[in-house]
């Protein structure tokens, strides 16, 4: 059985929150009368999005939002954790109604779920250890390097699709296991989040033993699409409404700007979003 966790257990309150959430609840759709208690699929760890912290709950950027996000759709929440790859087929199952994971849109997911409109967009990173010589422009010399992904991301297609056939590509459950076996010499690379790699990985400081290798990276949008969204099953559209809606009134009144920035020191937000 999947770990669940009550939405509710930790609520935060932001300055907003009352009068957003009175305002809100003349704006959602009937149809959401029926979505009451909404179970929401989380991928963990993948800091600082979503993690355990030391007593065992469920802490991080996306944990925060999506509270948010249910307390002004006044929707009863709670948690589940489950592995990437079977997130989407759990959805689909029924095991929970929405996925609240770092999932970008992309039309081969378009084609499986149903999502809302963006909340964020976060850019991808090469990582290699400190003083390695890596040059990613040069495909004849990455031959035989080995290079860590998260199995079925945007990463994983686009290492795929632009180096398949020049690395050696080591596919991993979790963000966490690429980085383990990076710390560990098992890898050369790593294709991470870039959010992920500044936490994990503590790249962009001085003692760090890992470093940025090239450029960040967020196009084609063919492959990492047009930002990170909530999924939720073709038929649910009420549900996509109502987080709709809840994620416009998080934009409209700064708050998913002030929560953004207690996490990340740039701008998350999607184009459409700023």
């Amino acid at each position: 059985m999947p770990d669940r966790i009550t939405l509710f257990a930790k609520p935060r309150l932001l300055p907003t929150l009352g009068a957003a959430a009175i305002a809100l609840a003349s704006v959602v759709p009937a149809q959401a009368a029926d979505l009451q208690h909404v179970r929401i699929a989380v991928d963990v760890p993948y800091p600082p999005f979503e993690y355990r912290n030391a007593s065992g709950e469920l802490e991080g950027f996306e944990i925060e939002l999506g509270n948010e996000l249910c307390q002004r759709a006044k929707l009863d929440c709670e948690w589940v954790v489950q592995s990437w790859d079977g997130i989407i087929p759990g959805l689909l199952s029924r095991k929970y109604d929405a996925i609240m994971s770092s999932m970008r849109i992309t039309p081969a997911r378009e084609r499986q779920v149903r999502f809302t409109e963006p909340y964020a967009m976060s850019p991808k990173v090469w990582v290699a250890r400190r003083g390695t010589k890596i040059e990613l422009s040069d495909k004849a010399s990455l031959k035989g390097k080995t290079a860590g992904v998260q199995r079925g991301t945007t990463q994983d297609n686009y290492v795929t699709q632009r180096y398949g056939d020049t690395l050696d590509i080591h596919r991993y459950e979790t963000a966490a296991d690429v980085a383990l076996d990076l710390e560990s010499q098992r890898l050369d690379l790593a294709f991470l989040n870039y959010p992920v790699a500044l936490d994990t990985l503590k790249i962009g400081q001085d003692d760090s033993e890992f470093v940025q290798v090239g450029p960040r990276i967020d196009r084609p949008e063919s492959i990492f699409g047009r930002g990170n969204a909530i999924a939720v099953r073709p038929r649910d559209e009420a549900l996509a409404d109502t987080f709709n809606q809840a994620l416009n009134s998080v934009y409209a009144e700064g708050t998913f700007e002030t929560l953004m920035h207690q996490y990340f020191d740039y701008d998350l937000r999607p184009a459409s979003r700023k």
